[in-house]
């Protein structure tokens, strides 16, 4: 809109000497009116051909990266911190995020197939309605972390994974439970006891 602020349109310049004057009043009145018409149009058009890309640059509070509603697939950030970034609705098919401190970040209805999430710092993440069939959650944190929804586990390696305080449906605990094993070495717990496992 700096644009239009710095666009400064003036009345028709005077009639050279011996040129005939106008022959209305209204005249001069209406190259003005054509020229704003004109300029408007021009900045329209530069608005509507612009590249939108420099007005997402920097991620907002969530980093550098954009990374929320994108296809990320394959992409490292592993040991990376990501502490509160928003991944919410991204397509993050084996992305690796091994050892990545990703506190708080929101993983709402994305696509983490086969994503490495093993030695990640989970806490107080979001993984509602995600989709985590085949990812690597070995020795992974996700105390406090949100599953709500239909979350898929299916194929998830959660050997060494701590569920502390993860709010589970019953089939999700269920079925997790038949696949656990280990003990997650940054909190010492042992999965089968964060899954409250019978």
């Amino acid at each position: 809109m700096a644009i239009l602020g710095a666009l400064r349109l003036t009345q028709s310049p005077p009639a050279l000497a011996g040129a005939t004057p106008p022959a209305t009043p209204g005249r001069s009145s209406l190259h003005f009116h054509l020229a704003n018409a004109g300029a408007a149009a021009l900045v329209a058009a530069s608005l509507l051909v612009a590249d939108p890309a420099p007005a997402f640059i920097g991620g907002g509070p969530y980093g550098k990266q954009v990374t929320r509603g994108q296809d990320l697939t394959g992409k490292d950030f592993s040991g990376q911190t990501l502490i509160k970034q928003d991944f919410k609705t991204s397509i993050l098919r084996q992305v690796n995020f091994k050892g990545a401190n990703l506190l708080g970040a929101s993983f709402f209805d994305a696509d983490l197939t086969s994503a490495d999430l093993s030695d990640a710092d989970l806490r107080a993440a979001d993984f509602s309605l995600a989709n985590l069939s085949k990812a690597n959650l070995t020795n992974a944190n996700l105390e406090g972390a949100l599953v709500t929804g239909n979350t898929s586990f299916k194929g998830t390696n959660i050997n060494g994974a701590d569920f502390t305080d993860v709010p589970l449906r019953d089939d999700q605990r269920e079925y997790l439970c038949k696949i656990a094993d280990g003990v997650n070495s940054t909190t010492g717990n042992p999965t089968k006891e964060t899954l409250l496992c019978s």
